[in-house]
């Protein structure tokens, strides 16, 4: 049975120092599953939507607690693909406390998404009775051939006729500006939707507007968008920041509220907003959206983790102006 969205690239297992503790000071870690495509798949089957994660992932126990975590938040994985060879990518997630930020170390060289070639997938089958594809930067930036695979993807989305979305989502501990802003402008032409941030479209396409709004107008009119999303975070505080996003569209800017968040754990709330935003377009409304984006990661920075584990009424509660009480 055809699926609402499709999304493609890598997960990771997630391991945390408890407590604040530096990874030099560990004696456990806490195990969670991550990565922005499978969070964004998350993200709309949360909201009822159905949803499907594309991968490679190694035959092992740590390949199948990925899988098996990703079905159990009601995403399909029937279309990963396994492989005995290469490995499960790890990465390892300090976090600070103001003045000291959290912080990310990578241990993913030579995973199994990263030895994915073009043909391995049959995109074109697979894309048939789909209505969204979405894939973010990451994806391109592990190898080559992912970003081959990429590009196969977004060709057979573009000839299904299925709308894509890319969440352009620049790690500099993948590539370099100039190597991702070569890849990213060639990926741009099949692209439908952009969400991003205004420090990314500077850092990749070297495009600075005086304000989101101009950056985001900027953007669109230079690779023919639909749409660019620009998520709008204010860091007075590691943990407490002001929330919001704006979306351009033929000329003109959508806004929504700002939420004042108390941060848990932020990673996984970009991708919280992607799923609220496709959830909307799913709909053929752009502003809501931009309103089920902007609420839905709101909520993802209360909850540990990369999964986005809320329901789509709580996002409606957000909507409607819901307070702290207790709900009991």
């Amino acid at each position: 049975m055809p699926h609402d969205v499709v999304t493609f690239g890598e997960a990771m297992i997630r391991l945390s120092p408890p407590n604040f503790r530096r990874l030099e000071q560990a004696r456990s870690l806490d195990v969670q599953v991550g990565g922005a495509e499978l969070n964004t798949a998350v993200g709309l089957a949360r909201l009822g939507r159905s949803a499907a994660w594309v991968s490679r992932l190694t035959n092992n126990p740590l390949g199948r607690l990925i899988a098996n975590h990703a079905r159990e938040a009601g995403v399909s994985t029937e279309h990963v693909l396994w492989t005995n060879d290469n490995r499960v990518g790890l990465y390892f997630l300090e976090f600070g406390a103001a003045p000291r930020a959290s912080s990310v170390l990578y241990d993913r060289r030579d995973a199994a998404i990263a030895h994915i070639k073009p043909g391995m997938i049959p995109w074109a089958k697979l894309m048939t009775g789909v209505n969204w594809f979405h894939v973010t930067g990451i994806t391109p930036g592990l190898s080559p051939d992912a970003a081959a695979v990429t590009k196969e993807a977004l060709q057979a989305a573009d000839a299904a006729g299925v709308p894509a979305s890319i969440d352009l989502n620049y790690r500099a501990k993948l590539w370099s500006q100039e190597e991702a802003g070569r890849c990213m402008s060639e990926l741009m032409q099949f692209c439908d939707v952009l969400i991003t941030t205004e420090e990314d479209i500077e850092r990749v396409f070297s495009i600075k507007g005086k304000d989101y709004e101009e950056a985001a107008a900027l953007t669109a009119k230079r690779f023919a968008l639909t749409t660019v999303a620009i998520t709008v975070r204010e860091n007075p505080l590691v943990w407490k920041n002001s929330w919001t996003a704006i979306a351009y569209h033929d000329e003109r800017v959508l806004r929504t509220r700002a939420y004042e968040v108390e941060i848990v754990d932020r990673l996984g709330a970009g991708d919280s907003f992607a799923a609220g935003l496709i959830h909307g377009l799913l709909d053929g409304d752009l502003q809501k959206g931009l309103d089920w984006g902007v609420a839905a990661s709101a909520l993802k920075h209360t909850i540990p983790g990369d999964f986005n584990w809320i329901t789509r009424e709580e996002v409606e509660g957000m909507l409607k102006g819901g307070g702290l009480r207790i709900s009991r």
